[in-house]
């Protein structure tokens, strides 16, 4: 099994318009994360994409073409490539460079992203958002699986017989499947035989395990046996040294973030009562002492039996130095603990 953390580079928007100084000062700490996670033997690294100003990262492939070069051991994913508005030959190029550079350690993670903001910022029609996925994850498993290809589709110009390169160290390198939960999502993932990656940032995870379930069922109707498949969980993560005093210092950042997501979309604002509620043993906030995230990730497995264990461990404007000491307590204590109790 592998853990790792994950993040969206969230960021203060900038206070001067054109300026990116909050966008720099995000990045750079945003590398020392990724180098803390690699130092401290961390399995994944996924960094995400998103095009809005309280977000640092809409070029993966750069930040992790970056962090291929000053880390030595740690994988390197997108988390997610929102590849429904993207170029899936561009897409299989940038991340064959990422292979190359960190000498086979790269992974895309596709999904059609939570946001809208790519779609028309690229030209696409929101009315087409399942065929461009369908079509593109098509396009991106043929440009992995061989050299030269032919392919034709409806939203992109086809291909005769060309060459795609570089190839990357990988003979296939790994491609999941991003899903909020939604059951078509989880079929789709088996029929391709993809790996596949369940966001839970709400509810309880509990509500979770017919979606696992189904993907297990509809792989195996399509051949594959239990020990090939491969899940994983994302879950929201701050560790202190403290529960209480974890849960204070991260509550107000993270009632920015979700009162800012939550207000395009017509949510209400976050209650303090209503991040407490999701702290609770089996709620899938995982915010609290160190061994409170022991439990929780280990109550996930016995609801899942996932194969790999993403830590969202930046979020919102939580301080540098906070964030730092979350994703070291993660690296030191819980990680152990849970290879420990699970025997890996």
């Amino acid at each position: 099994m592998e853990l790792g953390i994950m993040t969206f580079a969230d960021m203060e928007p900038e206070k001067v318009s054109g300026s990116g100084a909050n966008a720099q000062q995000r990045i750079n700490n945003l590398m020392e994360e990724i180098v803390l996670a690699d130092q401290l033997g961390l399995d994944v690294i996924g960094i995400g994409e998103h095009h809005r100003p309280d977000y640092a990262v809409s070029a993966p492939a750069v930040v992790l073409g970056a962090a291929a070069v000053m880390t030595k051991n740690i994988r390197l994913t997108s988390a997610v490539t929102v590849l429904s508005s993207d170029d899936p030959v561009r897409v299989f190029q940038q991340f064959a460079e990422v292979d190359l550079l960190s000498g086979g350690r790269a992974e895309i993670m596709a999904g059609r992203g939570s946001f809208i903001e790519s779609f028309p910022l690229f030209g696409y029609d929101l009315q087409d958002y399942d065929e461009l996925f369908t079509e593109k994850l098509d396009l991106l498993l043929a440009l992995r699986n061989q050299e030269t290809i032919s392919w034709k589709g409806r939203h992109r110009a086809s291909i005769d017989h060309l060459g795609v390169y570089p190839r990357p160290v990988q003979t296939q390198m790994p491609v999941w499947l991003a899903a909020g939960g939604t059951p078509a999502s989880a079929v789709r993932a088996a029929q391709l035989n993809l790996p596949l990656m369940l966001a839970i940032i709400g509810g309880m995870p509990e509500q979770f395990v017919p979606f696992i379930q189904l993907y297990k069922q509809a792989a195996q109707r399509a051949g594959r046996t239990a020990d090939q498949l491969q899940v994983g969980i994302n879950n929201h993560v701050f560790v202190g040294e403290d529960s209480q005093k974890a849960a204070d210092d991260f509550f107000p950042y993270y009632a920015t973030m979700m009162d800012r997501v939550g207000k395009g979309r017509g949510w209400p604002s976050l209650t303090r009562q209503q991040f407490d509620f999701s702290r609770t043993p089996k709620g899938a906030l995982m915010v609290g002492s160190v061994q409170q995230v022991i439990d929780k990730i280990l109550y996930e497995h016995e609801l899942f039996g996932f194969t790999r264990f993403l830590a969202q461990a930046s979020i919102g404007p939580v301080p540098h130095a906070l964030t730092m000491k979350s994703i070291e307590l993660f690296g030191t204590k819980v990680v152990p603990a849970v290879r420990k109790a699970l025997a890996v």
